[in-house]
């Protein structure tokens, strides 16, 4: 998936991503609510654009990271998932380097990324899910249109503790 929204450019990582990549994933703030530590290493972010090189989108069940650039800079990343039990359904997530924030970037691509999936993809559904302490993404999905589905409470054994894992979704019939 390559998407050029005219300041801002959505593609595949690249080797030239890398430390600006680990840089924000090593800041604590970010890390908090996502899968990987602040201890997040430039290894760890070759390996990631090693094992999705060649590829402009992820087979089912898999996870690929697109970096979001603005003005020939890495401003954050988003991820899609097709899922492998759910024909046509896309789980997706957004991480912004905080010095990105308030600037609608992660709205703009978001938008992109969700209207590309039922657009070019034909998606019958996409999804979100975040930790429910996370009020900026659930303010960014509501923004974009999901319907918060449900709330799983203390349903999550993650980082040392048990968290709520909310979910929000939507329907190409609800565009």
């Amino acid at each position: 998936m390559r998407l050029d929204l005219g300041d801002l450019h959505i593609a595949p990582l690249a080797a030239a991503d890398i430390q600006p990549f680990v840089a924000y994933r090593r800041l604590p703030d970010v890390a908090r609510y996502q899968s990987w530590s602040p201890d997040y290493s430039l290894a760890d972010g070759q390996r990631l654009v090693d094992a999705q090189a060649g590829r402009d989108f992820p087979e089912k069940d898999e996870w690929m990271q697109f970096g979001i650039h603005t003005n020939g800079r890495l401003a954050g990343d988003l991820a899609i998932h097709p899922l492998a039990d759910q024909p046509d359904s896309y789980e997706f997530g957004v991480t912004l380097d905080p010095a990105h924030h308030g600037a609608g970037i992660a709205t703009r691509a978001l938008t992109a990324a969700i209207d590309h999936l039922f657009d070019a993809r034909r998606a019958h559904r996409v999804l979100a899910e975040c930790d429910e302490r996370n009020d900026a993404v659930k303010r960014l999905l509501a923004r974009l249109g999901l319907r918060h589905e449900g709330t799983a409470r203390a349903a999550d054994w993650y980082k040392g503790e048990w968290t709520s894992v909310e979910t929000w979704a939507l329907l190409a019939s609800e565009r």
